[in-house]
Formats: C-alpha cells, structure tokens, sequence
C-alpha cells in the first residue's frame, strides 16, 4: 500500500513539473534580463509616469520546449511591462589624488533607475 501511494505522489510532483514555463531575454537600457510575469526589474531610466505601458524589445522567448530566436520571429512578438517607480542606484564614490600637488577631487553618482512590472509575453 505504501509503494503504491509514493508512486502516486511521485506522478503528482511529475505532472506539476511538467507546466511549459513561458520566460522572454528582454534588452533593456543597455543589459538583457531574463523576466516572466509578474516580474519585478529595475532598468535604467524610462520615460513615463507611473502605472504607464511600456514595451521591451525581446531578445529571446522560451515557450515550453519551444525556443524563439530568429529576428523574424521576434519582430512579431512583444513584452509588455508597467511602470511600477523611479529608484536610485546605489552611490559610487570618484576619488581623485595626486601626491605631492594637493591635488584632491571627490565626485558622485547615483544612476535613476526604473522598475517595471512584466504583465505580458506574446
């Protein structure tokens, strides 16, 4: 009794295994991101106010077993996100120094940052 129990648990696990995962490579400000729905990523800058529809461009989609990769293939696919905020990286400090002038320059940067929300692939 108990084997036949541990082979239906193991069919069960199997089959919840076996949902197609839909994932897209998107290219965003510059770096490609690996995003599915409902993913959160925080890209550079993007015009537009919050709750706005923006479209990442793909650069790959992975449908199940199903790979997409040709330039034709993916001019008619799309990656819809919303604007979810505006973020700020983190700080980067540029120190500069020389010896025996005096000669000391501090500057700094924090880059603004967008996080979008993936609400589709097609």
């Amino acid at each position: 009794m108990r084997a036949g129990q541990a082979h239906r648990r193991r069919s069960a696990e199997s089959e919840e295994m076996s949902i197609p995962v839909v994932y897209a490579i998107v290219k965003a400000g510059g770096r490609q991101e690996k995003v599915s729905v409902g993913d959160v990523v925080v890209v550079d800058k993007l015009a537009g106010e919050i709750g706005d529809e923006v479209t990442l461009a793909p650069v790959m989609l992975v449908d199940g077993d199903k790979v997409t990769a040709s330039a034709a293939d993916l001019a008619t696919s799309s990656v819809k996100a919303e604007i979810v905020g505006d973020e700020k990286g983190p700080k980067i400090n540029i120190l500069k120094f020389k010896n025996k002038t005096g000669f000391r320059k501090r500057q700094g940067h924090r880059a603004q940052l967008t996080a979008v929300k993936v609400t589709a692939i097609k």
